[in-house]
């Protein structure tokens, strides 16, 4: 059985393409530029569940068009839309070390600065511009952004789902 620790989501299916059963696949994290693999695990009902593919092929930049093994039909298809789909960790880190920003989702946030204190839940992380922001849910249900320099985070511990940073004085203040 897979554990959500044990994966991150990468994406969603969309809808089916042509009638053979290939579906889109519309991706936020360019793992298929650093990994091969041979399946993916998609959230079915609640349950994940690894998916093998026979194929695949980009269609733009933040798309890709999937041939699941078994799934032949454009209504098997169908029955896939609207999954998430999800990359395992243990693949990831074994490309290059380091841990795609996607994958920091529902990472716990620890204040290495306060005895372990918990800053808060990464909900989102902005990397729109130059200077990366994560989206940090607090205990007291504010939400604030805590920018993710390397000066910053002192440790990444995946198999925790925590992220220790060493914040500047004040700046949790600002939110």
């Amino acid at each position: 059985m897979i554990k959500r620790e044990e994966v991150y989501k990468i994406g969603k299916i969309g809808k089916p393409h042509g009638v053979k059963g290939e579906v889109s696949l519309n991706f936020d994290d360019d793992v298929f530029d650093r990994v091969d693999c041979d399946y993916l695990v998609l959230e079915v009902d609640g349950i994940l569940v690894p998916f093998f593919f026979d194929e695949y092929r980009f269609k733009g930049d933040a798309t890709a068009l999937f041939t699941f093994s078994g799934i032949d039909t454009k209504d098997k298809a169908q029955e896939l839309t609207g999954c998430d789909v999800y990359f395992p960790f243990s693949l990831a880190d074994n490309a290059s070390g380091d841990m795609p920003l996607t994958a920091i989702g529902g990472f716990t946030l620890i204040d290495a600065e306060h005895d372990g204190a918990v800053i808060g839940t990464v909900t989102a992380v902005d990397d729109s511009t130059m200077n990366i922001l994560l989206h940090v849910h607090t205990p007291s249900g504010n939400d604030i952004m805590v920018p993710a320099a390397d000066e910053f985070i002192k440790d990444i511990d995946t198999k925790k789902r925590q992220i220790t940073v060493r914040l500047p004085e004040g700046l949790l203040d600002l939110g």
